[in-house]
């Protein structure tokens, strides 16, 4: 583990939309997952650039943060409760696999070559400033 990325995205994380199909019978993909990507590749170029590297080509492990806004309808202790850690309060969706996908679809062909390099991903989802950190460590 002697090398490692981190991308870092502000906002609040998006999990992978699932295809969508015209009457006609093409599929596309949702705007709002088209739009998350791209912002997050953006982050992901820019973050490389920053350590003046290229897409691995050597197996890598990710571990992704995504944490969620508290919702406004809550009450102060609820939300206190939730940014300590105390009691039971985990964001529900986005499913934590969509999450995982819309990550390593984005950096894909710009953090590694090809996302079948990953071969162990863990994934938190909490309350707290609504970001995404992805970082990857190479085994060099």
């Amino acid at each position: 583990m002697k090398d490692a990325v981190h991308v870092i995205m502000a906002g609040q994380p998006v999990g992978k939309g699932r295809p969508r199909f015209t009457r006609a019978g093409r599929i596309y993909t949702p705007a709002k997952t088209k739009e998350y990507e791209e912002k997050l590749r953006s982050a992901a170029r820019l973050a490389m650039k920053d350590l003046d590297r290229d897409p691995t080509e050597m197996p890598c492990r990710v571990v992704i943060l995504a944490q969620f806004e508290i919702p406004k309808s809550w009450p102060k202790y609820k939300k206190q409760a939730a940014l300590t850690g105390e009691g039971n309060y985990r964001p529900g969706k986005p499913d934590i696999d969509n999450i995982v996908k819309a990550a390593l679809d984005a950096m894909n062909g710009i953090v590694f070559k090809d996302d079948a390099l990953v071969y162990k991903i863990e994934v938190e989802k909490r309350y707290g400033q609504p970001l995404l950190i992805a970082s990857v460590f190479y085994d060099e």
